[in-house]
């Protein structure tokens, strides 16, 4: 398995002639005739070609050599776009640029064609998606398992500055990069009832549908290895009810496909309903359950004794969505293959692994027993089983209880079903242990591990940051793509006027770049020697998108107070989407747009500010923002962020942070040094107890005049002309109930805003700062994360 794609020499116009034989044999067209979509699915067949060899390749080497393989499952995958990422993988996309090129076609507007796989909401499906290329990366065999949603989360767009949701279209093309595998299709059942017969549970479902099967190649690095990552489509075990139709009932007769087809619709249906709530449960189950009986299948392809299972499978839960694969992996045990319970629980543990992403108790999700129990009624027995054994053989002082208060608890379920926990860096692993699952932690000492998180180099450097990655290639030479730690040989560069220029010439190429797509899209007019400050992630609460738009308020005002004086120019730039039934986070934006339209149209302020938020934030739009930051937004409430994979993106691509002691903003801190870090707000543990005052809040704006004056300025209806009361909600909301601590961290926050304005305003010490981000930021490759799950979680060797 030494050889590699790139050892085989691909040239031009065997590219050419591959790119014309799809074009004219898959696609039925001629060249004089083809649009730049037949183009661009040519070129993606032809490239796709050359994933087999290593992907068959690789299957093949598992099977012979009897490799454990990992089993990924999570609700979300943001894989982003491919062709250009497979090319980048394959060592083609030069290649590929001068062959198209050669039929009249420009290969950027080729991949920007592409559809974004709306597969995702935000950092935990982007990191799946990392994990899933380190992994083919570092030869790790593995597969993902999530759902290929028709509709993904939504389409974003805005009206009058308020957030309307559309469905997303990403499959009304055809996907040139997945294989339909409608013979790996299982039955997955729900409700009805669970019978005694014989001394055995029996469960008989009251409905049933099928997960069908389709497969996305993975490639990593140079080809040396691939994976698979399946997603499940549901199907009807009953396609068409003919006799109804034959009556006129021609609704009812597409009744059985519509509801199955409900469970792949869309990611993260509002749950604000019972129907909403039941569906979500549904699609959990559904993504497990056929994920497990794939499993289960490839393993008694080639062994018979199931208590061997841990030896060959390492199933890892992506956050709490999978966390019924404990109950489900005993059910397929006991019911399907005849094991004992307890052997059936042990075997299940020894395989499961639990990643926690998040502190939010209201994250961690807890379904009332009744839908649970209506759902999924063979489960709610073996939670309750699984719940008497661990009160049974651990004795905990306490009553812990996976089912508690008429709710089956999901996080502790995950606990109890997993061999290791893990959270996702250094600060959230320990508030994990501390926090979270205290009780367990004590019953269960060791089983919290640390795995923090990382960002794949190929997509985030190499592939999205062209001028950047080529100065760093001609710098410390090739190599550094597999290797991150080799960014350090970039620290002595720094010290060099000559490299720093280089560097700062690459960051404009972005910013210059990033500057036309913002006039062509927003319709609005920025400056690229302005600091471009972005903050891009969901829009929730503890992200503190609120706080970052009130220092833009007050910035504003003081702008406006003196615009004579120099003021460094500065570009906000907001990118996000709030949950469809998040009612203050859709607040939240609305008043970032109203601001927006008020600073853009002030003709005083000028470039001094302007506030930029794009639409329908995904992995292309990360593609281009990230590498033209000048400083990255990590701003959450401490003790709120698990870890965050945006801080990572944009420290490799020389952004340094504005951020406070949260996440993995702890070791980027450590890593990079505090002289390139802008360090605000409370810590952990004061804000834990700032909170214990009920007066907290009223208290720091009584000490701010300068957000009195926002406040103040939002509350008249300054930024809402046409609805002076708008944001009296959100207004009120901060005088008193600011849980997420947005006016105790302000003063903060705005001091360490006038410290990012002296730094960018001495350029050769900021082009410092940022190179110096670039170079330590190796430690936050996800190719040192999967080595690390590898050998703490996975207990698995690399193929390669």
């Amino acid at each position: 398995m030494e050889r590699t794609l790139t050892d085989t020499t691909l040239s031009p116009a065997l590219l050419k002639s591959d790119v014309l034989r799809h074009l004219t044999f898959t696609l039925g067209k001629d060249a004089a005739n083809a649009s730049g979509y037949d183009w661009r699915m040519a070129l993606s067949f032809a490239i796709r070609d050359r994933i087999m060899e290593p992907w068959f390749a690789s299957t093949r080497r598992t099977w012979a050599e009897d490799r454990k393989r990992v089993y990924y499952l999570s609700m979300e995958f943001l894989i982003g776009r491919l062709l250009e990422d497979a090319t980048v993988n394959l060592g083609l996309r030069d290649i590929s640029e001068e062959v198209m090129r050669g039929f009249g076609q420009d290969f950027h507007a080729l991949v920007e064609g592409e559809p974004d796989a709306a597969l995702g909401n935000g950092g935990l499906g982007r990191l799946a998606a990392c994990f899933m290329e380190s992994m083919a990366t570092v030869g790790c065999p593995a597969y993902g398992y999530g759902i290929r949603y028709e509709h993904g989360l939504f389409r974003q767009s805005f009206e009058r500055g308020q957030q309307v949701e559309m469905p997303e279209d990403w499959l009304s093309q055809s996907n040139p990069w997945e294989f339909a595998r409608p013979e790996s299709a299982y039955v997955i059942p729900f409700k009805g009832a669970v019978e005694v017969k014989d001394g055995k549970d029996i469960w008989v479902p009251g409905e049933t549908v099928l997960a069908s099967a389709y497969d996305t190649p993975v490639i990593g690095w140079q080809g040396k290895w691939a994976n698979t990552l399946r997603l499940w489509s549901a199907k009807p075990t009953k396609q068409f009810d003919l006799e109804r139709f034959n009556r006129g009932d021609y609704a009812a007769a597409a009744e059985p496909e519509a509801l199955a087809r409900t469970l792949s619709r869309v990611l993260y249906p509002d749950d604000t309903t019972y129907q909403g709530k039941e569906l979500r449960l549904k699609q959990e189950f559904f993504l497990t359950s056929a994920a497990l009986q794939d499993i289960l299948r490839r393993f008694k392809a080639s062994h018979s004794d199931l208590r061997s299972l841990p030896k060959h499978v390492a199933i890892q839960m992506n956050d709490t969505h999978p966390a019924i694969a404990g109950p489900e992996l005993i059910r397929l045990l006991v019911d399907e293959n005849g094991m004992a319970f307890e052997e059936a629980l042990e075997t299940a543990r020894d395989c499961l692994g639990y990643t926690n992403h998040t502190l939010l108790p209201e994250a961690l999700e807890r379904w009332a027993t009744f839908t649970f129990g209506t759902t999924l009624p063979r489960h709610m027995q073996i939670v309750e089983r699984i719940d008497s054994w661990h009160r049974r053989t651990y004795n905990p002082p306490h009553y812990i209880g996976v089912v508690k208060h008429h709710e089956v608890r999901m996080g502790e379920l995950a606990f109890v079903m997993a061999h290791k926990v893990n959270g996702v860096s250094a600060l959230h692993s320990d508030l994990v242990k501390k926090n979270l699952f205290p009780e367990l932690n004590a019953l269960h000492p060791g089983r919290i591990i640390n795995e923090t998180n990382g960002v794949t180099p190929r997509r985030w450097l190499k592939m999205s940051n062209r001028p950047l990655s080529t100065l760093i290639t001609s710098s410390i030479d090739a190599g550094w793509e597999d290797d991150l730690d080799r960014l350090k040989g970039l620290e002595p560069l720094v010290e060099d006027s000559g490299f720093r220029a280089k560097f700062d010439a690459a960051k404009r190429a972005n910013k210059v770049a990033l500057e036309g797509w913002i006039a062509q899209e927003c319709g609005v007019k920025v400056s690229p020697d302005a600091l471009f400050d972005v903050q891009v992630k969901r829009i929730h609460e503890y992200k503190r998108q609120l706080l970052n738009i009130l220092q833009t308020v007050a910035h504003y005002q003081r702008i406006k107070a003196n615009p004579k004086a120099a003021w460094v120019p500065r570009v906000k730039i907001f990118g996000g989407k709030s949950a469809p039934g998040y009612a203050v986070a859709k607040e939240i934006i609305h008043l970032i747009n109203d601001v927006a339209q008020v600073i853009n149209a002030d003709s005083e302020v000028g470039d001094l500010l302007k506030v930029i938020y794009p639409a329908n934030y995904n992995v292309s739009m990360a593609e281009r923002l990230v590498p033209a930051a000048d400083l990255s937004e990590q701003i959450s409430t401490a003790g709120k962020e698990a870890s965050g994979t945006g801080n990572m993106k944009f420290m490799m691509n020389g952004a340094p942070t504005i951020g406070t002691l949260d996440g993995a903003n702890v070791e980027i801190l450590q890593e990079v040094g505090a002289e390139n870090f802008f360090l605000f707000g409370l810590t952990t543990d004061e804000a834990m107890k700032r909170r214990e005052d009920p007066e907290q809040s009223r208290k720091a704006i009584d000490a701010s005049p300068a957000l009195q004056m926002v406040l103040q300025a939002i509350a008249e209806g300054q930024f809402s002309p046409d609805q002076k009361d708008r944001y009296h909600g959100l207004v009120h909301r901060v005088w008193h109930h600011d849980y997420f601590l947005v006016a105790a961290d302000f003063d903060s926050y705005d001091a360490a805003q006038d410290l990012v304005d002296a730094a960018y305003a001495d350029r050769q010490a900021w082009i410092k700062m940022a190179a110096l981000n670039t170079a330590r930021s190796g430690f936050f490759s996800s190719d040192r994360t999967i080595r690390s799950y590898m050998k703490d979680v996975w207990t698995i060797p690399s193929a390669l």
